[in-house]
């Protein structure tokens, strides 16, 4: 057999590869920003009348959303980051830096829990007062709506692109509009004479928190560890070992970022030439991105079997 090789990390990738990446990254720039407005202004509102009605719901709902603005601006460095070219020291590039984001978001869930959960305890036991419960209603219902929109749209956008950061930070506006629910739900309790109401309401939100949070955070930490679906691996190996010339493969696959990489060592005959055997990687790749579409880079290394 001739001397068979592989592909090297680093070498130039396809130009519809490059501009798809970077309309994604406009996209999620998009997302992030729109995200941002529409929460910030959300949580303004309900700061302004959780000030005027003494609602500790309300107010835990203010300030979680306005911490979304801070935490989008965490997703959005990671972002900028991300885009970084392939170096030296980094062959493989930047796109970590979206998970490491990510990281950021998980974290902004769990000082929510905690804040969240101390002022609903706190106002359980010294029984604060509730007024404007009407204004709070309202303002509650903006943070259900706000969070809503911008929760579909960043998931529709993150699924999309394939980014775990960008789905983690739809997952958080998600968990905000419950939030926001559990907040409205506390103030209607209040309006029928339930004073304990507002803070029952603020530590079943804080549960909701804690489970989303948990949620978010194992898949980033799966995510950062290297896991894939068994069937991304199955898949791959079955696409591979359908091609002519390939006797048995062995199948890898790792995310970098939003980057899906599937390594294939092929097994080919020993008198398989550097010309066939490159024909033959030419053609797993396009089996292999065939059976797994959110595959970008597709690396192929012939083996000979003796």
């Amino acid at each position: 057999m001739h001397g068979l090789g592989e592909c090297q990390a680093g070498e130039p990738r396809p130009p519809a590869q490059v501009a798809r990446e970077l309309v994604d990254r406009q996209d999620a720039h998009r997302a992030i920003v729109v995200s941002a407005a529409g929460l910030g202004a959300a949580g303004l509102i309900e700061l302004a009348i959780a000030a005027l009605s003494g609602s500790v719901g309300l107010l835990s709902d203010a300030l979680h959303n306005l911490a979304d603005v801070s935490t989008s601006l965490v997703v959005f460095l990671g972002l900028r980051v991300s885009r970084r070219p392939a170096t030296s020291s980094h062959p493989f590039g930047w796109e970590r830096a979206e998970d490491v984001a990510g990281l950021g978001v998980a974290l902004a869930i769990w000082v929510s829990a905690a804040f969240a959960g101390y002022l609903s305890v706190h106002k359980l036991f010294i029984h604060g007062s509730t007024t404007d419960v009407g204004w709070g209603i309202a303002a509650a219902g903006i943070g259900v709506i706000a969070n809503q929109v911008v929760a579909r749209y960043k998931l529709r956008v993150g699924r999309r692109i394939q980014s775990a950061t960008l789905v983690a930070d739809a997952q958080h506006s998600w968990l905000d509009a419950l939030s926001s629910a559990g907040a409205m739900i506390g103030l209607l309790g209040v309006a029928v004479g339930w004073s304990w109401a507002d803070a029952v309401a603020g530590l079943l939100v804080t549960g909701f928190i804690c489970h989303v949070g948990y949620e978010v955070t194992s898949e980033l930490v799966r995510h950062l560890m290297d896991a894939v679906e068994p069937r991304v691996v199955e898949a791959a190996t079955s696409a591979a070992t359908q091609v002519d010339g390939v006797t048995h493969a062995h199948v890898r696959a790792r995310w970098m970022g939003r980057t899906l990489l599937v390594e294939v060592e092929g097994f080919v005959a020993p008198a398989t030439t550097v010309g066939a055997a490159e024909a033959t990687g030419r053609a797993v790749e396009a089996a292999v991105r065939g059976a797994v579409p959110e595959a970008r880079v597709v690396r192929w290394t012939p083996r000979s079997l003796d």
